[in-house]
């Protein structure tokens, strides 16, 4: 079915939580349907007030510009209704709309992982990161990660040494980097045959916000997330809850116990792990790593424990 302009508008509008996104994006079935709607008929269909109703027609026309940037750029799109949007992903209460994309999309058949950490790490826990990443690549597992200095870009140049495809999830649009340090390593992920993922439209520059929002698809992309090191107040640990709260398996390294906030996670029943082969036996992919199955869940109370553990410290509501 020919959505046209539809999801790119429905990102367009403003004010609107990711999960109602979601929900304009299951129950409309064409740009016309969004164009002739009236504010309150959308409210309706929402289940709550605007405040002030969006323009649509400023809508329309923000989205004909993201179509044509996108068309200039290289960035293309997959709406969560269309066959092709990550399976895991659309598992989770609030899944992107829409999500944006360069290079290519995580193969739905293989499992990820998730390894991420503190943007200062020691020097331990950066040579862990990189281990970890090849020896998961070396293994066929594709690590997906924030780009962000430190443990992110670390472990996804680990994971390109070991021959995987890696993937980053951005908290700005995909035709910005950033850091932009790290531009040589987006291009190296593209060329690499991996992608770079967002559900901010292009032109979207980074916000802060956005990056507690950007951790969720990282979480909700893998089937386990790793902790490699993360203080007390770590942005890690962020995705770390998240991991918890889609049924994820969550693990810390056994290099980054003498932070805070990687220590606190191992004594609430975090498994520690010291290598990528402890990954691939949890799994118990042996020696077809690509054939993994779906997501299982941490053990029940230890992970719900935790999870609320973590919702007191980061104050997460």
């Amino acid at each position: 079915m020919d959505r046209g302009l539809l999801d790119l508008m429905i990102v367009r509008i403003p004010g609107l939580r990711p999960v109602e996104r979601a929900e304009l994006c299951r129950k409309l079935r064409g740009e016309e349907d969004l164009a002739r709607m009236p504010g309150r008929e959308l409210e309706a269909l929402l289940g709550r007030p605007l405040g002030r109703p969006a323009d649509m027609d400023a809508v329309r026309l923000s989205a004909e510009r993201d179509a044509a940037n996108a068309a200039k750029l290289g960035i293309r799109w997959v709406p969560l209704v269309s066959a092709s949007y990550p399976p895991l992903l659309r598992e989770i209460y609030d899944p992107p709309a829409l999500l944006f994309y360069r290079g290519a999309l995580p193969d739905g058949d293989k499992p990820l992982a998730a390894v991420v950490g503190t943007r200062r790490p020691g020097g331990a826990a950066l040579k862990a990161a990189f281990d970890l990443g090849r020896g998961l690549g070396l293994q066929g597992i594709s690590v997906v990660s924030g780009l962000a200095l430190g443990i992110d870009a670390t472990a996804h140049r680990g994971n390109l040494e070991g021959g995987a495809r890696t993937y980053a999830v951005l908290g700005s649009g995909v035709d910005g980097i950033y850091p932009a340090s790290n531009r040589p390593l987006a291009l190296r992920i593209l060329e690499g045959g991996g992608g770079l993922l967002s559900e901010y439209p292009p032109g979207t520059g980074p916000q802060k916000w956005h990056f507690p929002a950007r951790n969720r698809i990282i979480s909700a992309l893998a089937r386990g997330t790793l902790i490699v090191e993360a203080p007390a107040a770590s942005g890690a640990l962020i995705t770390a809850r998240f991991a918890l709260e889609h049924g994820r398996d969550l693990w810390v390294s056994s290099a980054g116990l003498g932070a805070g906030g990687t220590a606190r996670l191992a004594e609430e029943g975090a498994k520690i792990i010291s290598s990528a082969s402890d990954i691939v036996r949890e799994w118990g992919l042996g020696e077809n790593p690509g054939q993994g199955g779906q997501a299982e869940a941490c053990a029940g109370s230890t992970g719900r424990a935790l999870a609320d553990s973590l919702a007191r410290q980061l104050a997460i509501r």
